[in-house]
């Protein structure tokens, strides 16, 4: 395995989207790779910080809402 394709395998891993065989062939590029393993390691350190920071999004409509006010103070 390359190693863009250990960082792609990687990314799908954090979302439960890696299969099997691909979490398979990844660990074993962590092995022997110590670049992968610091982006891994980091990757983790990065969605544990997202999942602790309890971040709120503006929903959907309030979205539309702001770019539809945006768009008319741009019109004027």
């Amino acid at each position: 395995m390359k190693c863009e394709e250990a960082v792609h395998v990687c990314d799908k891993s954090q979302y439960k989207e890696a299969s099997f065989w691909e979490r398979l062939k990844l660990n074993i590029h962590l092995l022997y790779c110590s670049v992968c393993r610091a982006y891994t390691k980091n990757n983790i350190k990065l969605s544990n910080v997202f999942k602790k920071s309890n971040i709120k999004t503006m929903s959907l409509n309030d979205k539309k809402d702001l770019k539809e006010t945006i768009h008319q103070e741009i019109a004027k």
